[in-house]
C-alpha cells in the first residue's frame, strides 16, 4: 500500500512538471502576440524561476512552525504562480511601451516613468491578495491542513516575485532595448531606474 502510494505520488510529480511547462510556454506564447515580441516575454518569463523560489521558501519557513507534505494541492499552487506573478511584469512591460508609443519617450525615460506610474498599483494589489491568503495558511481549522500548503506557497512566491521583480525587470529592459536600438544613449541604467524605487521607499 505504501508503495502503490509513493508510485502514484510519483506519476503526480511527473505530470506536475509537464504542466507547469505547458503552462509556461502557454503564457509564452500569449505574451508573444499581446506584445509582438519574442524577447520582451522572457523578461516577464524571469518572474516564474523568482516566483517558485519564493513558494519553495515560504513552505520551508511554515515547515518550520507546523508540518506540511509536499501533496498535490501545494504542488498545484506553483502552477497557480506561473499565471499570477506575470502581472507585474506585465503591467510594467506594457506601460513602457504605452509612453515610448504614444508619448514619444526614449527607453529609459518611458522605463523610469513606467516604474513611477505601477509602483503603487502593484504595491496595493499584491498587498491585497497577500492579506487575502493570510486567513488560509494561519487559521485552524477542519480541512485547513488541506489548503495551508497552496496558500502559503502563493504567497511565499507572490512576496518574493514582487519585490525582486521591481528591481530586475526595469533595468533588463533598458539594457534589451539598448540591444535592440543601440544608438538610443541611456547612460547608467541601473542607477537611473532604481532610484524612484528608493525614493518611494
Amino acid at each position: 500500500e505504501l508503495s502503490g502510494a509513493a508510485d502514484d505520488l510519483s506519476k503526480a510529480w511527473n505530470a506536475l512538471q509537464g504542466n507547469v511547462i505547458l503552462a509556461i510556454a502557454v503564457i509564452y506564447l500569449l505574451l508573444v502576440v499581446l506584445l509582438r515580441s519574442f524577447a520582451l516575454p522572457l523578461i516577464i518569463l524571469i518572474t516564474v524561476p523568482i516566483a517558485a523560489t519564493g513558494g519553495v521558501l515560504g513552505l520551508a519557513l511554515l515547515n518550520l512552525v507546523m508540518d506540511q507534505p509536499l501533496d498535490m494541492l501545494t504542488m498545484l499552487g506553483f502552477i497557480i504562480l506561473s499565471g499570477v506573478v506575470v502581472n507585474n511584469a506585465i503591467l510594467m512591460v506594457e506601460q513602457t511601451l504605452w509612453h515610448i508609443q504614444h508619448d514619444g519617450m526614449g527607453s529609459v525615460d518611458a522605463i523610469l516613468e513606467a516604474t513611477n506610474n505601477r509602483i503603487r498599483p502593484i504595491f496595493m494589489s499584491t498587498l491585497t491578495s497577500l492579506f487575502g491568503l493570510l486567513p488560509l495558511i494561519v487559521f485552524p481549522g477542519a480541512g485547513s491542513e488541506l489548503y495551508r500548503g497552496i496558500g502559503i506557497v502563493v504567497f511565499g512566491g507572490l512576496l518574493l516575485s514582487t519585490v525582486l521583480v521591481l528591481f530586475f525587470i526595469p533595468p533588463l529592459m533598458a539594457v534589451l532595448m539598448r540591444r535592440l536600438k543601440p544608438q538610443a544613449p541611456i547612460g547608467d541604467i541601473t542607477e537611473e531606474i532604481t532610484a524612484p524605487l528608493s525614493q518611494t521607499a
